[in-house]
């Protein structure tokens, strides 16, 4: 009995293992974001005057939404896992740990995506599930390969990572108005701060993987200052258009204030301790405006 019981051991700890290598390739973190945003374009997409809320939609809705977001990530690391040995920020990262195959993170990868656009458009809309298709087929085809050619390419993903709202307010609408773009340009603009305090901290990371996220020399640093600072200005406007009450216009621009204020610091310091101090407002930024939008709704 104690010889099977050992024997299990082993056995039980690989299963573990790689049941860990699969979870850290749906960058659980990012998943998390992703499920708030699309929540509160889902509840701010709603009709006016519904008898019940339809949990059961939001569920399909977050659920879709949560495997193709899984499959993009798990893709994503698949073709950038040459790349990710070089870095100190991506060395632990399942394939280029080793703990997982290349083929298995690819099978996987493509099961997710593939199913989760077709449970959208099956138990959603199909708008929902095209909007994800976008999103999926940008991330993979343009902004990941763009990090290796060009500063431009947080552009190319700003524009697919601000699509989840417009997904959860497809789903819960049949459609997209102007209040779910006020939720798309919230998102787009507040990447830019977000990644600049990344590719700021992990610059020379970058740089060795061979990422041209930012210009080389003088010139990179101007660079990052910039789309530190002119997206978080142009957060307050946005932000005020996208909700009509007063207490909630004021919280806006409070908050997003304080956005500006560690971007600022940013582009004046530039150094890592202000980068990683703009990095942890932006997390906290993020699902605080979505959830003062949400508030000022119901």
């Amino acid at each position: 009995m104690n010889i099977a019981a050992a024997a299990r051991e082993p056995c039980e700890a690989r299963s573990s293992a790689v049941t860990a290598s699969y979870w850290a390739l749906t960058k659980p973190e990012i998943n998390l974001l992703i499920l708030i945003v699309t929540f509160a374009g889902f509840c701010l997409g709603l009709p006016a005057g519904l008898d019940r809320f339809p949990f059961l939609l939001l569920i399909h809705t977050l659920l879709g939404t949560l495997l193709v977001s899984s499959g993009a990530s798990a893709l994503n690391q698949f073709i950038e896992r040459r790349f990710d040995v070089r870095m100190r920020r991506t060395a632990r990262r399942p394939l280029a740990a080793g703990s997982l195959e290349p083929a298995s993170a690819l099978r996987f990868g493509l099961l997710l995506s593939f199913t989760g656009v077709i449970y959208l458009a099956m138990a959603v809309n199909l708008l929902a599930s095209l909007l994800a298709t976008v999103t999926l087929a940008s991330y993979l085809i343009v902004y990941t390969p763009l990090k290796r050619k060009t500063p431009w390419c947080t552009l190319a993903g700003a524009f697919s990572g601000a699509v989840p709202p417009l997904i959860g307010w497809a789903a819960s609408s049949g459609g997209l108005s102007s209040g779910a773009w006020a939720l798309y340009a919230i998102l787009f603009l507040w990447q830019f701060p977000h990644f600049m305090a990344i590719a700021w901290m992990y610059r020379d990371d970058y740089a060795r993987a061979g990422y041209f996220v930012l210009p080389r020399g003088e010139l990179g640093a101007q660079f990052m200052s910039w789309q530190a600072v002119v997206p978080s200005l142009a957060l307050i406007p946005v932000s005020v258009i996208a909700g009509p009450g007063p207490v909630y216009r004021l919280f806006a621009i409070l908050a997003c204030g304080v956005y500006l204020y560690y971007s600022g610091r940013l582009a004046l310091e530039r150094s890592n301790s202000a980068a990683k101090r703009l990095l942890t407002v932006s997390i906290i930024y993020a699902p605080l405006a979505f959830l003062l939008i949400l508030l000022d709704r119901f």
